[in-house]
């Protein structure tokens, strides 16, 4: 997926007529739950940015060419720090007070999330960012998005579920089945698995798990959008 997506996205939203709420994710694969719930509602629009700042910066000037949301999500999975957290857990973060007083009425936790430059696969990795960030959970496109909100004025909440904890390694380096658009290159990935065929059922849970947390994180965030 990539930030020429969600400009499209945008751009289909302008001619509906503006979308109240803009809710970013980095990948379809984080997307797809909330997609379901969101399909035929004209007051959202769901924008896949790619992965990094980098590309979410970009996506999200685009999109805001064409359109003028009240204000922004920037969602997806997170890798928790805080072993406290489990996977599913949504979190936030935000300097707005009426999006914490509706992500705290969703059930959704504050948290300090930190905005890293790649994906942090080992428990040493993880622990290191705990020591030397003090952040309960890491993801890699929201700083670059608050940037662009504060800019412009636009209200803005990071919201984010835990997809692996603290305590699990990934299965693979995903860093190192990136393409230089930090997309996941299926090439490379094939021939990892092909590799370490070990690794499929590592990977397997790694997609039950991720499917788990992309259903909570849309749960949560209807309860924002559409609160009951």
């Amino acid at each position: 997926m990539s930030a020429e997506r969600g400009v499209r996205d945008a751009e289909s939203a302008a001619r509906r007529g503006a979308a109240r709420v803009l809710v970013c994710f980095a990948l379809e694969e984080e997307a797809g739950a909330f997609r379901q719930i969101a399909e035929g509602k004209a007051d959202v629009l769901v924008l896949i940015t790619g992965i990094g700042q980098n590309n979410a910066e970009k996506a999200v000037r685009g999109g805001l060419k064409t359109f003028s949301p009240q204000w922004i999500l920037t969602s997806g999975f997170a890798g928790g720090l805080n072993q406290t957290l489990t996977t599913g857990d949504v979190i936030f973060s935000t300097e707005n007070a009426a999006l914490c007083e509706k992500l705290h009425a969703a059930g959704a936790e504050p948290s300090k999330i930190f905005c890293a430059a790649r994906i942090a696969t080992t428990v040493t990795e993880k622990q290191e960012l705990r020591r030397t960030t003090g952040a309960d959970a890491v993801e890699m496109e929201s700083e670059a998005i608050h940037a662009v909100c504060r800019e412009r004025g636009i209200p803005c909440a990071t919201v984010r579920v835990i997809s692996d904890t603290a305590n699990e390694h990934l299965p693979l380096d995903f860093n190192r089945l990136a393409k230089p658009d930090l997309s996941l290159d299926y090439g490379k990935l094939a021939w990892a698995v092909a590799r370490s065929p070990g690794k499929l059922g590592a990977l397997l849970r790694l997609q039950k798990n991720c499917r788990f947390a992309a259903g909570q994180l849309a749960g949560t965030l209807a309860k924002v959008i559409w609160p009951p």
